[in-house]
């Protein structure tokens, strides 16, 4: 299977049930659409950031079908101004490049020093969908099992209204 290792013996260690979907490198939601077509997991966008000093860090997940510029999101957020994180700084933090962000990549904070920010609207969602810290392949899981993971991290999180619908 594509993806990280470490996290599949996780994802087994945690009872976390999943589905394996490999495709061709998908770097953007746009590419990645197609190949997700049948399936009825909502699949997320996951975008990271920091902080104007460098700082602090924030992974923003949120419905992929959900357009937001990143102004609207620093206003929703209230940490100051927000810019798109380095390659360099996803590999430090998350272990992945650009285009393969993802929740799961938290397994490598080993200090929890990411904050996460959750689309609310997302907790509606039974299952979703990410990548297993590489494009070329999604694992879909259920949300309950999601919110597992998430406290087996111990990054903190949040669940915020992002935007109106």
């Amino acid at each position: 299977m594509n993806g990280d290792p470490h996290l599949y013996a996780l994802l087994e260690q945690l009872g976390i049930k999943f589905e394996y979907l490999e495709h061709p490198p998908a770097p953007t939601i746009e590419i990645a659409k197609q190949y997700w077509a049948g399936h009825d997991a909502k699949h997320c966008k996951n975008l990271f950031f920091r902080n104007h000093k460098g700082n602090r860090h924030y992974l923003v997940i949120l419905d992929c079908d959900c357009a937001m510029d990143i102004h609207a999101i620093e206003k929703r957020l209230g940490q100051g101004k927000l810019t798109f994180a380095s390659e360099k700084r996803m590999i430090k933090y998350l272990g992945v490049t650009p285009g393969s962000v993802t929740p799961f990549g938290l397994i490598h904070d080993e200090t929890h020093h990411i904050h996460v920010f959750l689309d609310r609207n997302l907790q509606k969602a039974p299952r979703l969908s990410f990548h297993p810290c590489i494009n070329t392949a999604s694992l879909i899981i259920s949300n309950n099992d999601f919110v597992h993971f998430m406290d087996h991290t111990q990054n903190t999180y949040e669940w915020i209204d992002l935007y109106d619908l």
